[in-house]
């Protein structure tokens, strides 16, 4: 009876653990399908602002325009139509607050019930005319011409330079300016945090007695359980003013902030993977290096190094991967400009920070919604791309033993 209830009791925690494997299992394959189904929803919005319309008169031969030439009309930087395949006449801009340069409000309605006879008389007067006004507004007899705009596709959503999600009368959805200022800020950290861990893994792996190496390795890994706000707040009170005072900048939230502050979030994870791989070196390797004449400087150079030299490289992918992920500090110290950087002393925005900052105000199932997902897709392929080699590297590193 009692061996019958052992019995039981294995099979259930085995069917436990099974079930909790497939439940996690399956919750993180729906979190990804989530992922991806919003952030590919974006290839199929234009880029006009939602619920708008932009319309020209019939007479115009233009049916055509990219979001950046909309932007650029409306910045006024393209005056004349025939920059954009059109006449050769200057364009005229309209928008909904300027039909009372042209009507009465008797005549628009108290209501506005006849401003959509109003918006239709306007465009059909001028034959130069771009006009943009809600689409709630458009009339049913519109008699003027809908303009169309390319869809957002990947070339121009990854290549883009410039992020403007919410401007009119059409949005901006150039990422790479994020992409950049993230691997950027990582890059500057992992800079910063390899040659600094790497001398400290050494240190506690072979310099340092037991005692004070007791010590040292608990307040290290210690490090990597502070929040990471707490590191946002001394990155802001520390370093930002540091770096404004050293380098005599207008602010002092730059790239550079955000990379030592990603660097030092980076130390506890390189010291502790690269001491740990320092100390699987054989014993009788460093003792033959010795007994060749070798001093303990050679020994750790030619012989700990290179024998632990995966472990080393796990820990710098790591890293980088801890630096690419990381949101609250680096939103808090990089000054959060969505540039494509070119020094380390100018602000930048990265993939994460944008997400944080932005989510919170996006309409759900909008295209600026849904491009948050975009980023959030990339992130996760360049995450898994870490992963991904830091898998090949661990598995080099058995191969080799």
């Amino acid at each position: 009876m009692k061996r019958r209830l052992h019995h039981l009791g294995e099979k259930l925690i085995e069917g436990l653990i099974t079930i909790s494997g497939t439940v996690t299992s399956l919750t993180v394959l729906l979190i990804v399908f989530y992922l991806f189904k919003e952030g590919l929803g974006i290839f199929s919005h234009t880029p006009v602002a939602e619920e708008s319309v932009l319309a020209v008169n019939r007479q115009n031969p233009v049916t055509e325009l990219s979001a950046n030439q909309v932007k650029e009309i409306f910045d006024q930087n393209i005056t004349n139509w025939k920059d954009v395949g059109g006449p050769d006449a200057p364009i005229k801009l309209f928008q909904v607050d300027d039909i009372t340069d042209y009507y009465s409000e008797e005549q628009i309605g108290a209501n506005f019930e006849h401003l959509p006879q109003r918006l239709n008389e306007v465009v059909a007067k001028d034959p130069h005319i771009l006009a943009f006004f809600p689409d709630e507004y458009l009339a049913k007899d519109f008699t003027g011409k809908k303009l169309a705009l390319e869809k957002i596709n990947l070339g121009s959503f990854l290549g883009g330079k410039e992020w403007y999600p919410t401007i009119q009368p059409a949005v901006q959805m150039g990422v790479l300016s994020l992409i950049l200022g993230t691997l950027w800020v990582s890059l500057g950290a992992i800079i910063i945090a390899l040659p600094l861990g790497l001398a400290t893994a050494i240190y506690l792996a072979e310099i340092a007695n037991p005692k004070i190496r007791g010590i040292l390795k608990p307040v290290i890994e210690l490090l990597a359980g502070i929040p990471s706000v707490v590191y946002g707040f001394f990155g802001l009170v520390v370093i930002v003013p540091m770096i404004q005072s050293v380098f005599g900048l207008p602010v002092g939230e730059t790239a550079l902030a955000g990379s030592i502050v990603l660097g030092i979030m980076a130390l506890p994870t390189i010291i502790s993977v690269s001491e740990d791989a320092m100390r699987t070196t054989p014993r009788a390797m460093k003792e033959a290096s010795l007994a060749l004449g070798a001093n303990k400087w050679q020994t750790i150079y030619k012989v700990i190094i290179p024998y632990s030299i995966s472990g080393i490289s796990t820990a710098a992918i790591l890293g980088i991967g801890r630096a690419i992920g990381e949101t609250m500090a680096v939103l808090m110290v990089t000054g959060n400009a969505a540039v494509i950087p070119s020094t380390f002393l100018e602000p930048v925005r990265t993939i994460p920070a944008t997400i944080a900052a932005e989510l919170g105000e996006a309409p759900q199932g909008g295209i600026h919604y849904q491009s948050l997902f975009a980023l959030g897709c990339i992130l996760f392929l360049m995450t898994l791309a870490i992963n991904l080699t830091v898998d090949f590297v661990s598995a080099k590193k058995k191969a080799n033993r």
